[in-house]
């Protein structure tokens, strides 16, 4: 699968991710804090194919332990993405590519 079919899988994955926590009575947005202030080198996010939400419950409380993340991560892993709760980083959610996750 060429760069440009994953970056058109994974967008259409995370929506359906944003969608499930919605409906699971969550509200969620898009960290582009951390996206515009970097990440690992080699870091999925650059190749267009990692986003991390930042989660908060019914009563606008933001979540910040990869616990909290769990319900979410499962959806994704069965969507066929990679969640970052599997090396701490919960609200983590990539594409495999290249052999990185």
């Amino acid at each position: 699968m060429t760069l440009k079919q994953k970056r058109v899988k994974f967008s259409k994955m995370f929506a359906l991710l944003i969608l499930y926590v919605t409906e699971m009575g969550y509200r969620c947005a898009i960290d582009d804090v951390k996206c515009r202030t970097g990440h690992m080198k080699n870091s999925l996010h650059y190749e267009g194919l990692a986003g991390d939400l930042i989660l908060y419950n019914a009563n606008g409380t933001y979540l910040t332990r990869t616990e909290d993340y769990e319900f979410a991560g499962t959806f994704w892993e069965a969507l066929g993405g990679s969640w970052g709760g599997r090396f701490k980083d919960g609200n983590h959610f990539s594409l495999e590519y290249g052999g990185r996750k």
